[in-house]
């Protein structure tokens, strides 16, 4: 195999970037040989293992893992389209086929990645008449994906693109594109230009109090440094190289900021845990790996405003004693990861970042590091192993608390974009005048980001607790669509559970009604539900809650690690049973075995996948029961084999119960089940 001279320079600059262990470049090679070959091949497989001192079945496990890589060639032109529930709301699953009959794909060919030929699996049928038929909805999911006849075209069903607010979405090739129409479908084969940094042309609410946003979407602004400096850059930093290490996180302390990323945990807490003396390296990695459904606001941070955010890493490093940090950046952001580079650069030729920054004696250094599809690397322990290079399976906690023991087993603080994005503006105000935004214990700004049924969506980043839920819905965003009640709403990314119109909720001893619950951390916990990570999905009376939490399930079944057995097996099982109600064939103690299923997951997994991907079914079925009723009135069958359960009962009013051929005279089954 001739591998150019170009590619083997960036294979080893890639490398450089580790130095404590090779085996973290993994997924850094992975790319660089799919984009330049298209796919990884067993050649490819071995190569790699051998340029970072591995076994071949080192770098296999990640192939098989991560959903971005592929084992076969895609076309010439590869179309992703998002499925998840906002872009699903928004026609993704009319685009996808629209495109595809545009591309000469045929479609019906390609069912989904559990029954055709699935992701890392060249052995399986492509064969539609092997495959079930129950789940055709979802054909085109998964890897290798679906190509055109001469080769030009591919198109792949993919999960959450980070950009709810402006479904439906998808990317050709490394080009992004927002609110595609139906009739858009033909010219996205040709498409040419992205919409990844485009400013939005709205304007700022007057209920905004923008301070992390307040660049964004500015029609003078650039993303370069030049830009940057003119309006202040980087004098926080100048700031903080002043300051004592513990002085920054006193005022982190001080300010109350609690961490964005969805667990809302105390920052300088956090920081606070990281021990000095142990001898050891202490490491900063930024959690840019924004992949929770109907989350979309580190996007146009990374896009349009990376210095603010490289500058509040700096200041972090600073503070925590870390010499070296990675910006783990979700692999479907590859124009962030761009920018960021040419950023981070600018920042080197300048001195803030790299040897004696500013002439402080202070060294630090920044590397972008790219995911590669896995909804788990959000978790900070399965982020942490998969930049060691490894399948993203969450650490138990504890010991494994990154703070003590994290990047290579060395004290680490993770913190999220927008977290690491307010520390330069408590240095800039002081954590005192920091916290007097928004409420005790839930101080700041926060962004919030509206996708689904409301006429207006978008990002808004208010005080924390300053609108009430009614008041973003109707004001912020302008309303539901004409004609529409409010059915139900997702508060806080697709794994916070969900609230529904019509319920009062007490709240400090006060009875507070769905529209009226303040959108800060403590009063949507004390509802039922959470802040998590600020995505405001919202739903209204058009809508079918059974299909809706199948959409769910349906992303937390393929996002699963596959480490623990409650999650594996139960976030399938949810899927499989959402999948045949929605197909016809419900039974009627299918809302009972859905939320026995969710209960036996929830609190029993390594990490809070568990949580995040049963508390959707334990809401929906137990606030939303009537739609699910309606749909599961079948008689409960007689046993029989799980491979004919779905077709079975899809396409029968009730199933008949024969005596078991070697039963004792009193057993029974389905008739399936004697073959």
């Amino acid at each position: 195999m001739t591998i150019p001279a170009e590619l083997l320079s960036r294979i080893d600059e890639a490398v450089s970037h580790y130095p404590v262990s090779k085996r973290s470049a993994s997924l850094p090679l992975l790319h660089l040989w799919q984009e330049h070959f298209g796919h990884v091949s067993d050649e490819a497989i071995e190569w790699i293992a051998n340029r970072l001192e591995l076994q071949p079945i080192n770098i296999l496990e990640l192939v098989t893992f991560y959903p971005m890589f592929r084992r076969e060639p895609a076309g010439k032109k590869h179309i992703r389209v998002c499925r998840t529930l906002s872009c699903s709301m928004a026609g993704s699953y009319e685009l996808r086929d629209r495109i595809a009959k545009e591309a000469g794909i045929d479609i019906n060919t390609w069912k989904e990645e559990f029954y055709g030929h699935s992701h890392g699996d060249p052995g399986k049928s492509k064969d539609p008449a092997k495959c079930s038929t129950h789940a055709t909805h979802n054909y085109g999911h998964g890897n290798p994906v679906a190509v055109s006849a001469d080769g030009q075209y591919s198109i792949e069903f993919v999960e959450c693109l980070a950009s709810c607010g402006s479904a439906p979405v998808a990317m050709v090739d490394d080009l992004f594109k927002e609110e595609i129409r139906l009739d858009q479908a033909k010219s996205l084969l040709s498409l040419g230009k992205s919409d990844a940094t485009l400013p939005k042309d709205r304007p700022v609410h007057s209920r905004e109090h923008r301070m992390v946003f307040k660049n964004i979407d500015r029609k003078d602004w650039k993303n370069d440094l030049e830009t940057y400096l003119t309006d202040g850059g980087y004098e926080e930093l100048r700031k903080a190289l002043g300051m004592k290490p513990e002085d920054i996180i006193d005022q982190v302390k001080k300010s109350g900021l609690r961490g964005r990323g969805g667990a809302g945990f105390p920052c300088g807490m956090k920081w606070g845990f990281i021990n000095r003396n142990s001898g050891k390296p202490t490491y900063l990695i930024c959690n840019a790996d924004e992949s929770e459904p109907g989350t979309f606001k580190d996007r146009y941070i990374i896009h349009q405003d990376p210095h603010q955010l490289i500058e509040g890493m700096i200041i972090s490093c600073f503070a925590v004693g870390a010499k070296l940090a990675y910006l783990y950046i979700r692999g479907e952001f590859p124009e962030g990861a761009q920018i960021l580079e040419k950023a981070l650069a600018e920042a080197r030729s300048k001195g803030f970042l790299g040897k004696d920054i500013l002439g402080s004696g202070f060294d630090c250094e920044i590397y972008v590091h790219r995911g590669a599809g896995a909804y788990i690397c959000g978790e900070e322990t399965g982020l942490i192993e998969s930049l060691e290079g490894k399948r993203a399976y969450p650490r138990i906690k504890p010991p494994y608390f990154p703070a003590v023991l994290g990047l290579y087993q060395c004290p680490t603080i993770v913190n999220n974009v927008e977290t690491l994005c307010h520390v330069k503006h408590i240095i800039r105000m002081g954590g005192e005048e920091y916290a007097k935004i928004g409420k005790p214990n839930n101080t700041g700004t926060r962004i919030l980001c509206v996708s689904g049924d409301v006429q207006k969506p978008g990002y808004f980043e208010v005080a924390v607790g300053s609108v009430t839920l009614g008041e973003l819905i109707n004001d912020l965003c302008g309303g539901l669509k004409p004609g529409r009640k409010l059915k139900a709403v997702i508060p806080g990314g697709s794994s916070a559970k969900v609230l529904k119109a019509g319920e009062v909720y007490k709240v400090k001893d006060a009875e507070i009604k769905l529209e009226d619950l303040p959108m800060d951390f403590d009063t949507l916990a004390a509802a039922g539900s959470m802040a998590g990570s600020g995505g405001v999905i919202v739903m209204d009376d058009s809508r079918d809650m059974v299909e809706i939490l199948n959409n769910i399930n349906e992303f937390y079944a393929h996002e699963s690690c596959g480490q623990c057995t409650p999650c594996r097996e139960g976030a399938q099982w949810m899927k499989k049973i959402t999948d045949r109600i929605v197909a016809g064939g419900g039974v009627e103690q299918d809302p009972d075995t859905l939320k026995n299923v969710a209960d036996n997951i929830a609190g029993k997994t390594i990490c809070a996948f568990g949580e995040a991907c049963s508390w959707p079914t334990q809401s929906f079925v137990s606030k939303l029961r009537n739609e699910f009723t309606q749909r599961a009135t079948k008689p409960t069958p007689p046993p029989m084999p799980p491979e004919y359960n779905v077709d079975q009962l899809v396409a029968n009013s009730s199933i008949a119960a024969v005596p078991a051929p070697r039963g004792n005279g009193h057993e029974i089954m389905a008739p399936a089940a004697t073959k």
